[in-house]
């Protein structure tokens, strides 16, 4: 009998992996990857938008580097990846520079011509911290299934620009570290309040890094329960080798 695994902080999971460029309408390009299952066709597709890169986030961030590394092969979803406007990582640099939220509406509007391009299917915009004001600022001008924010300050989002997901038919579902560096459950009630639809999941002991392995599989698990909640839970290990 083949000896199951336990699945590690650096466990890498059979993927078709593919490095890809994606292209903006303001004359950039864009480095990424996309993974997808290694047989059969995904069931949804996690279009993942990294931390803010002045503080050093890029698409190797530990979260979606996990989620390209299990999800695939673990939930049957396609992950793609991409470093924004001006970021690098061992994929390479994407051209141009750091707006602060806004020329990157092109990068989020390439990223998603690119999942149409590719007939990927059933869209969801995943956001970590800088990616969640991404998400919110510009998930509604493209066509998704939801988003999932995971750890959102909440700093270059307005409120009416949050406002606009009350009603968008679409899910919207926030993560919020009972411990986060800039936005705390109790507030977060306050300020999501303008979206009576949005489901709210207070991660006890989550930090805003979402640090360590339990988080990390955490994080994963609250993903696929509601991008394909047939795959949910995760496993903890895999047959070997």
């Amino acid at each position: 009998m083949t000896p199951a695994i336990e699945i590690r902080s650096s466990t890498l999971l059979p993927a078709l992996r593919e490095d890809i460029e994606l292209h903006t309408s303001d004359g950039l390009t864009l480095v990424g990857e996309l993974a997808l299952p290694e047989s059969g066709a995904p069931v949804a597709t996690l279009v993942m938008l990294h931390p803010l890169p002045t503080a050093g986030g890029f698409m190797d961030s530990h979260i979606l580097r996990k989620a390209s590394a299990r999800l695939p092969a673990l939930a049957d979803l396609a992950v793609l990846r991409f470093n924004t406007r001006g970021t690098s990582s061992p994929r390479g640099t994407s051209d141009g520079s750091f707006d602060g939220a806004v020329d990157e509406r092109f990068d989020v509007a390439a990223a998603m011509a690119f999942v149409a391009e590719r007939q990927l299917p059933h869209p969801w915009l995943v956001g970590w911290s800088f990616g969640t004001e991404l998400a919110l600022k510009y998930g509604l001008d493209h066509p998704i299934d939801g988003a999932i924010l995971l750890s959102p300050p909440l700093h270059r989002t307005t409120e009416a620009e949050l406002a606009r997901w009350a009603d968008a038919g679409v899910p919207l579902v926030a993560l919020i570290p009972e411990f986060d560096d800039f936005l705390r459950p109790a507030e977060a009630v306050d300020r999501f309040a303008v979206v009576p639809e949005a489901e709210l999941v207070v991660v006890e002991g989550g930090k805003h890094l979402w640090v360590g392995e339990t988080q990390t599989k955490r994080v994963l698990n609250e993903i696929v329960a509601r991008v394909n909640p047939a795959a949910w839970p995760l496993p903890e290990t895999v047959e070997g080798p």
